[in-house]
């Protein structure tokens, strides 16, 4: 197997991210100073509005959100501080690596295929049936930069074989099941996470406007977005309302509405306690898993005790936004070392 050297990878990346800027501010082909010539990138630009077909979640703008946040990643500057961390055996022969992608929001499996990439790794990648349009588009894209990649990553649809390592993505149901099958191999394997907010009362009303990106980029379906917010005793929910209101839009995907129509006839129907504002429903609820077009909230009168209850779920909490966790406006927009679960994938990959 003939894998580029990771200087090469690293310019392809930065290539691709290039192609992933100006797509996703829906540009005209620029030139040639962009790597492709103008049928490959209107190629590439043209399958984005068909993929809604596959998948109705799949958006353009859904779409499009996630290409903008990968090219701001994928920079010079951001790809040398994170590989700076890890060392590659670039000399060796190569451990083949099997990835199972989830599908829930777009390109979510990219980031393991990126760092399997980096380290130098024969990939075999089982997509999911909800998202196995974009990424094979994408790897053609880097083969047009790198003309390795082909030779270093590759699609099955059938049954995983020959494998030294498994890295695995699904629900608590499945996990169950990648534990039973590839338990005998050097594994990270994950299951069902969300996402936290935790509010004081002093938020401005641009926080909250910046907290709807949180729990409606991807219509909620990320395990980062916010499905559970802890108020302090007295909050204005009426804020959260205002807040959110620039996102009134998602009631317009069909699968969303869907959603949101289903879980409001179940909750009346069972009696709970609603407030609503025509596209999210908020309800009173211990759980912090809420479903599609709901969002749970808690209140609380002392920190502390918040914190102990928080510190109970951290297993099952990918993100954590708002007081003590990362700025409004950010759960989506991950940086290259914020890894799933965080679990250390680099350095996983890097030392089998």
């Amino acid at each position: 197997m003939v894998f580029s050297s990771l200087g090469k990878k690293i310019s392809t990346l930065i290539e691709l991210g290039n192609v992933f800027r100006a797509i996703g501010n829906n540009l005209k082909w620029p030139g040639y100073s962009l790597g492709i010539n103008e049928v490959e990138y209107v190629s590439f630009q043209d399958l984005i509005p068909s993929v809604k077909s596959h998948n109705g979640w799949f958006t353009m703008d859904a779409i499009m959100y996630c290409l903008n946040g990968w090219a701001n990643l994928f920079t010079k500057e951001k790809l040398d501080l994170w590989v700076a961390n890890y060392s590659f055996d670039e000399k060796n022969e190569a451990k083949t690596v099997a990835l199972i992608c989830a599908g829930n929001i777009p390109m979510v499996g990219f980031h393991d295929l990126i760092c399997g990439y980096l380290a130098g790794k024969k990939l075999i990648i089982k997509l999911s049936s909800d998202d196995n349009v974009l990424i094979p588009a994408v790897v053609d894209l880097m083969s047009k930069y790198d003309e390795n990649v082909h030779s270093q990553i590759v699609f099955e649809k059938n049954k995983l074989k020959k494998f030294d390592a498994v890295v695995a993505t699904g629900s608590n149901n499945t996990s169950r099941y990648f534990k039973d099958y590839f338990g005998k191999y050097p594994n990270i394997i994950r299951k069902s996470r969300t996402s936290i907010a935790v509010l004081d009362g002093s938020e401005s009303d641009e926080d909250l406007e910046d907290f709807s990106e949180d729990v409606f980029t991807y219509y909620g379906l990320g395990c980062r977005n916010v499905t559970k917010v802890y108020l302090p005793e007295g909050f204005d929910i009426n804020r959260i309302f205002k807040g959110f209101f620039k996102k009134s839009d998602v009631i317009h995907n069909n699968k969303y509405a869907n959603n949101y129509d289903y879980h409001k006839a179940i909750f009346l129907l069972e009696n709970y306690s609603l407030l609503e504002n025509g596209f999210i429903l908020l309800k009173e609820d211990k759980s912090i898993f809420s479903p599609i077009g709901t969002l749970y909230y808690e209140f609380y009168n002392n920190l502390k005790n918040l914190e102990d209850l928080i510190d109970q779920n951290r297993d099952q909490i990918q993100c954590r936004v708002g007081i003590n966790g990362i700025p409004f406006g950010k759960a989506q927009k991950p940086e290259l070392w914020d890894y799933a679960d965080k679990v250390d994938t680099m350095k996983f990959l890097s030392s089998i």
